[in-house]
């Protein structure tokens, strides 16, 4: 390629300043991208090694704009991962994470639709775009179309009952979504999400017996299931059987120890069952955590509306 005065004049400054072997590679790839010469850079960007903390973040970034460009996805992603191993906080390299995934995934997108336009991943990839816009109808619209062609296909008759929950309730809206979920384990009995909304469902329906077997299958089939631990614990405190619940919900306890809502029904599990000082430790848990979550709250709006948005109720609550 033909090089202009101002890139000669560049690489000859970068070069100049460089130390180290390691720094004139990093330096030598950083003036290159600078002046687009992306395919030139890439080599030795790819190269540098044993840099300062500065130099990483600006080699990172150029890695991954020039990978980008060329369209090489891997060498775009090894960038990534370093930057994000090196500054896992950084809030630079957080943003610039989310700008890559995200056209990542439209590349992607574009592949599939591109290359296979018949393919039923099609429907579904426009379903679940339908499902994120709130336009409930056309999603299931496209779900339903999904399951002419392959109606054995896992994982559809889900996506339809959440669907279903996700619309405004009528009389039939439960019997509706529960008819999808049961359809869903006569296919893929292993769907521990499908047990947990079927026990959601009996729960919220004062349906106790039920709510705790499918909740109970759904820890069967994933034992790390927090939520369904839950469920299952507030389930069995409701049957009036507040000792068996004291196990599941310690277990969801320690896979989610800054969840108040855990240490709530403990506390309560623990109370009903005749274990007043372990309860009490509980609750106190429960108000610290319930506390930092209001917290967490409340800075994630300042830091978004700005100070001054945030609700003067909650302000003086504080």
């Amino acid at each position: 390629m033909k090089w202009s005065c101002l890139s000669i004049v560049l690489l000859a400054f970068a070069l100049a300043r460089a130390q180290t072997p390691a720094e004139r590679e990093a330096k030598l790839g950083l003036s290159l991208a600078q002046t687009g010469a992306c395919p030139e850079a890439l080599p030795h960007l790819k190269k540098a090694r044993s840099l300062s903390r500065d130099l990483k973040m600006e080699i990172g970034n150029a890695g991954v704009r020039c990978a980008m460009l060329l369209n090489q996805v891997d060498d775009a992603l090894d960038f990534l991962r370093a930057l994000r191993r090196e500054f896992p906080r950084d809030p630079a390299v957080q943003f610039l994470s989310v700008h890559v995934f995200s056209d990542l995934s439209i590349r992607a997108s574009q592949d599939l639709l591109f290359t296979n336009p018949a393919a039923y991943q099609v429907h579904q990839l426009n379903a679940e775009a339908l499902e994120a816009q709130g336009r409930w109808d056309d999603a299931m619209s496209e779900y339903r179309a999904i399951l002419e062609k392959n109606p054995k296909l896992p994982g559809i008759h889900y996506r339809i009952g959440r669907l279903i929950l996700s619309k405004p309730k009528t009389p039939t809206t439960f019997g509706d979504a529960k008819k999808e979920f049961t359809e869903e384990l006569s296919i893929d009995p292993h769907n521990a999400g499908a047990e947990y909304v079927l026990g959601e469902m009996a729960r919220q329906q004062d349906q106790w017996p039920e709510a705790i077997e499918h909740f109970g299958k759904a820890v069967q089939l994933e034992s790390s299931f927090a939520d369904a631990l839950i469920g299952l614990g507030r389930s069995l405190t409701a049957a009036d059987k507040p000792a068996q619940a004291i196990e599941p919900l310690q277990h969801a306890a320690k896979l989610q120890p800054g969840n108040p809502a855990v240490h709530y029904h403990l506390a309560i599990a623990l109370r009903r069952s005749g274990n007043k000082d372990e309860a009490d430790k509980e609750f106190a848990v429960y108000k610290q955590t319930s506390e930092q979550a209001r917290q967490l709250t409340h800075n994630v709006q300042a830091g978004v509306l700005g100070p001054q948005q945030v609700d003067p109720q909650e302000q003086q609550q504080k």
